[in-house]
Parts: C-alpha cells; sequence; structure tokens
C-alpha cells in the first residue's frame, strides 16, 4: 500500500479565502480547493456547526475532496454523535479540540480515555489537536498527559505552544526537546507560523523570517518522525491561515497579506520536503 501525503484547507480559512474579504459560495470554495490540489478541507465546527457540516459535504464529494472534521466537545458524551457522522462523512480522523478542561492532569487523564473508549466504539480515529482554550492548552499539561496515556495520539498545530508558552529566539535545547516529544506523538499537522506574541505571521515579512525557518525546521522533523513510524497510510498537513481576527489587520481593517496565497507556499514546502523524505528513504 505505502504511505502518501495528503494536503487539506479549511473551510474556516476559506471564508473569506484572501485579503478581498469576498464571501465564495460552498461550491466556488470546493472548487477552487479542489483545482489548487488539495485532497481535503477541514470542517470546524467551533467556527461553524453540525447543519454547515451537513449542507457542505455533498458539495464536497462532488469535487472529490475529502471531509476532515474538527470537533469542539463541550461535554465528554457530545463528542459521539461528532464521531458518527465523521464515520459517514468518511473522514480519516476526528480532530479534537477538547472544550472539557479539568485543572489537573488527573482531572484530564479520565476525560481523554473516557474519548479514546468512545472513538474505539464507534470504530473513529480520535487526534487531540495542540490548542490554546482546550484540555491541551497547555505545553506542559500536554506533556503530562501523553506520558500518562501512552496511546493518545495528537495532531501538532505548535502555533498555539509557541504563544501559550512565549518561547523565545533561540530556544534551548530543552524546549526544543519539548516540541521534539509532541511531534514524535503526532499523526498529522497543522501549517500556521506564529510567534511568541502572534498566532499567525505572514510569511514574506523580513522581521517574520526566524519564526517561519523554525516552523519549515519543525514541520521537516514532523514529517520525517511520521516516516519513521508508518510504512502505510496518509500523512495529513492541513494549511489552515485564518480569516481576521486571526490574520493580522491594518487600522482600516484590511488583511495584511494573501492568505490563499501563503496557504499554497506552505502547502508546496510540504511536498517538497515529503519528497525529499521520501527519495531518501528508497535510497
Amino acid at each position: 500500500m505505502g504511505v502518501s501525503l495528503k494536503t487539506y484547507t479549511s473551510l474556516w480559512a476559506m471564508r473569506p479565502h484572501d485579503d478581498t474579504g469576498t464571501i465564495l459560495t460552498y461550491d466556488e470554495v470546493c472548487a477552487k480547493v479542489a483545482e489548487a490540489g488539495y485532497d481535503g478541507m477541514a470542517i470546524d465546527l467551533g467556527a461553524g456547526d453540525v447543519q454547515q457540516a451537513y449542507e457542505v459535504e455533498p458539495i464536497m464529494r462532488k469535487h472529490g475532496l475529502t471531509p476532515l472534521i474538527v470537533a469542539f466537545p463541550k461535554t465528554v458524551a457530545s463528542l459521539e454523535d461528532t464521531l458518527k457522522m465523521a464515520k459517514d462523512f468518511g473522514s480519516p480522523f476526528v480532530d479534537v479540540i477538547g472544550q472539557v478542561m479539568p485543572l489537573s492532569v488527573d482531572g484530564m487523564i479520565p476525560v481523554i480515555r473516557e474519548w479514546m473508549e468512545m472513538s474505539d466504539r464507534v470504530g473513529m480515529p480520535v487526534q487531540f489537536e495542540t490548542h490554546r482554550n482546550c484540555i491541551t492548552n497547555d505545553l506542559f499539561a500536554t506533556l503530562c498527559l501523553i506520558d500518562a496515556i501512552p496511546e493518545m495520539r495528537l495532531c501538532a498545530d505548535l502555533s498555539h505552544f509557541i504563544v501559550d508558552r512565549e518561547f523565545k529566539l533561540p530556544m534551548s535545547r530543552h524546549e526544543m526537546g519539548m516540541i521534539s516529544r509532541i511531534l514524535e506523538r503526532s499523526d498529522s499537522f497543522q501549517g500556521r507560523v506564529a510567534s511568541r506574541q502572534q498566532i499567525q505571521l505572514q510569511l514574506d515579512f523580513p522581521q517574520h523570517q526566524k519564526w517561519v525557518d523554525l516552523f519549515k525546521g519543525w514541520w521537516r522533523e514532523g514529517l520525517q518522525s511520521w516516516l519513521a513510524r508508518n510504512t502505510d497510510g496518509d500523512c495529513v498537513f492541513l494549511c489552515e491561515l485564518g480569516p481576521p481576527e486571526y490574520a493580522m489587520t491594518d487600522r482600516n481593517g484590511k488583511e495584511m497579506s494573501n492568505r490563499w496565497e501563503e496557504a499554497l507556499i506552505i502547502k508546496g514546502w510540504i511536498e517538497a520536503m515529503w519528497a525529499d523524505l521520501t527519495a531518501a528513504s528508497k535510497s
């Protein structure tokens, strides 16, 4: 069977998709995403809802796009219906941004375990995204969780941890080692460049290049780790550049860069990294 890279974008990031502020129809969005060579699109139940998911899924299917469900369960039990919907949609997994947030790691462990048991029962894999304002909000707590629950798999959106911990450059060997531990437990990855102060940076601003280089190194490390652990299956990379207020704007509310073009740049970087890594593994 072998391994393959699957690139996704997000419905949330496509409305609007760039600095013009134009809101495309679902059909226009899906056509544009498919034409750009993406394999699928994430349906974010935090930015949208279940009704939107059912509305857009057949349009995605018409354009040959695979849906990826991003869930924000506010109770432990509420994830089950989302898992069933995702299974019907053919989602590769459910990306869980859990809104059940005990204050202690000991309190978090049974929540994660119950969601994982639910995943096994429904037959829909789950990954827990590294994300602010959720159960994996903090890097340190997340490291404790993955130590306590060896079967727990992550979706690495490292932008949240950079802002959360306010890491400054150059990062220490210890700090880089913590991120490596996250990457080693991650089965999918997300594309957004952050700094210690901002969650989403423009890719071509000169002052941001040190952060761009940092994230490119992490993405390559993540892909390399994934390939070392898998001999078949799909590696999912989601290019997720969010609209305002994720995207920075000027005093008139206009975005300071073209996110559609930036996402395609990230997509190109990842595809080139994947090609290099898979070629090296065959030589």
